[in-house]
Formats: structure tokens, sequence, C-alpha cells
């Protein structure tokens, strides 16, 4: 496996968490709105932001690796099905499909793990 591919893919798979996780912290009143008119409690959205933030930086360095791609394999999942699923609003389809497809990377990740230049391959010597 090329260590920079599986690097790269990493920090491309975690930007949208890392950059969603942190959006939710600017926009905390409206996100919390947004999800409690889905029938998500509000109170939830500090586990959704640190779920986000913290797994997309372990996924960028490495670190659990396959646990936390895992993770969030299930949890794009989730929010497809909770979020995505008026398909016939064609944006929310494409939506609904991302999800999967990110679930899908993720996946890739699990199986995979991490590469060589990661921090579990170098906490693994």
């Amino acid at each position: 496996m090329n260590p920079l591919a599986t690097t790269t893919d990493r920090g491309i798979l975690s930007v949208l968490f890392l950059m969603s996780g942190l959006g939710k912290i600017g926009a905390y009143a409206g996100t919390a709105a947004y999800m409690s008119s889905l029938g998500v409690p509000s109170v939830l959205l500090p586990v959704v932001i640190a779920t986000e933030v913290l797994g997309a930086i372990a996924i960028v360095l490495g670190w659990q690796t396959r646990v936390a791609a895992f993770l969030f394999a299930g949890y794009s999942l989730l929010t497809a099905l909770i979020f995505h699923t008026n398909f016939a609003d064609q944006i929310e389809k494409i939506m609904f499909l991302k999800n999967v497809s990110i679930a899908g990377g993720f996946l890739l990740l699990v199986a995979n793990g991490a590469g060589p230049l990661s921090l579990d391959r170098r906490l693994a010597k």
C-alpha cells in the first residue's frame, strides 16, 4: 500500500467531518434547532461535535484508525438515514448517496488500516 496515498485518503475522508464539527460550534443554535426539527434531541449536539472533531483528528493522525473509521462508517450511514431520506428532493438524494459513499471509504480504512505513516504503526513498534 502506498504510504502517501493512505495518508492522503485519511485526510480527505476527515476534512468534511472536521469542518462540519467546527461549523456546528459556530452555528450552535441553528444546528440544535435543525436537529430538533427532525426529532433528534438537541442535547446530543455536543456529542455530535465531539465525534466529528475528535474522530476526524484521530483519523488524520492515524490513531485508533480501525475503530474510528468503523464508528464514522456507522455515523455516516445513520446520518444519511436520519437527515437525507427525502428522495423526492434531488439534493437530499445526492446527500444520502454521499454519506453512503463516505461510509464505504471508512470501511476501506477498517479493512486496510491507517498505513505506514500513522500513529497506529508508530505505536505498534
